[in-house]
């Protein structure tokens, strides 16, 4: 099991990276960079390839509409040669708040983009021939000016085999990540309920599963508090997070992250949540949250409950303890979840 953080993308890049540099002298395996209507994920991880000598380093994620397929494997080409081997391309498609509102792009058949660009990324990195695609992403671009022709990437990649993760929510998003991604990236997992809610599609895609991909990489865990006095500051962060996502990430009907918490055995909470927060009672919609929810999609706690916790974790496939940290000294709580890790 790895240690992982997602950086905050709205705080200062280079604050974030001073501290991401402590994070890997006590023991974090791997950071990633999110991006949504903020700073580019990819400047923030080319610094942080700089800054950080055996950290894993990821996007989590690059949305899939705001790049063509092949700046998207040419990025993460980049990345990986500049971190020598170190970078995982963490995929998503967002939602259509971020893509059509801030990018102007259309929102449109995301598992079929997001698997065209897996095959596309992976055809790119291996340099066996010049590139063409059929289908989504006509490449070379029929029409035009009729100049256009097969290309390879100049460079050799570092690695032909660069991991990608993606951010599946939806039932054929997962079972497709199942099949063709290194990782699963999870909004949010209870451990308990991974094979019941999960199990099928996981199912159906590793039934497609190439052997070489190996086993599938997941994340898991929560905001995690050691100390008694960042107990209840904590829950509350996690209560605010959640409550964005499953209240206000969408409309009515058209909200993933809802639909996922509903599936995991909260409808009724789920409804209350998105009703209370789309009305502007952000705080009442906090509150709505039921405890043991928190309890579960966090570590927050004694040293019993949160090592009860990463057991849960672990014994349900969680390959990566992905944790955002309140504490006052994070080094000291990294220490501490490595050894119960172990």
């Amino acid at each position: 099991m790895k240690l992982s953080t997602v950086l905050p993308y709205g705080d200062d890049p280079i604050r974030n990276a001073d501290a991401v540099t402590d994070m890997e002298r006590a023991g974090l395996d791997v950071v990633w960079a999110a991006e949504a209507y903020s700073f580019d994920a990819v400047s923030v991880l080319g610094y942080l390839a700089a800054r950080t000598e055996r950290l894993e380093i990821g996007s989590a994620i690059l949305p899939i509409y705001s790049r063509t397929p092949t700046l998207t494997a040419m990025t993460a080409a980049g990345l990986d040669a500049l971190s020598d081997g170190r970078f995982s391309l963490g995929l998503g498609a967002s939602g259509p708040q971020v893509i059509e509102g801030f990018h102007g792009v259309a929102y449109d058949k995301p598992i079929g983009r997001t698997r065209e660009i897996i095959e596309i990324c992976r055809k790119v990195w291996k340099r066996e021939e010049k590139l063409t695609n059929d289908g989504l992403y006509p490449i070379p671009l029929p029409g035009g000016t009729g100049l256009g022709k097969p290309l390879k990437i100049i460079n050799h990649p570092k690695r032909a085999d660069i991991p990608i993760w993606v951010a599946a929510l939806g039932e054929k998003n997962l079972q497709m990540t199942a099949e063709l991604a290194n990782g699963w990236l999870p909004h949010v997992v209870l451990p308990e309920k991974i094979q019941e809610v999960f199990g099928p599609a996981l199912e159906a895609g590793y039934a497609k599963r190439a052997p070489e991909l190996g086993p599938l990489q997941i994340t898991g865990g929560g905001i995690v508090a050691l100390e008694e006095e960042f107990f209840e500051p904590a829950r509350q962060a996690a209560r605010g997070l959640y409550a964005l996502y499953i209240g206000g990430m969408g409309a009515r009907g058209k909200n993933f992250y809802n639909t996922v918490f509903a599936k995991q055995g909260y409808a009724d909470a789920a409804k209350t949540v998105q009703d209370l927060y789309l009305d502007g009672k952000k705080e009442e919609a906090m509150a709505a949250l039921p405890d043991d929810f928190i309890d579960k999609v966090t570590l927050i706690g004694s040293e019993g409950h949160v090592r009860e916790r990463i057991a849960a974790l672990q014994e349900n496939g969680i390959t990566h303890l992905h944790v955002n940290p309140m504490t006052d000294d994070v080094n000291h709580t990294f220490e501490k979840l490595k050894t119960w890790m172990s």
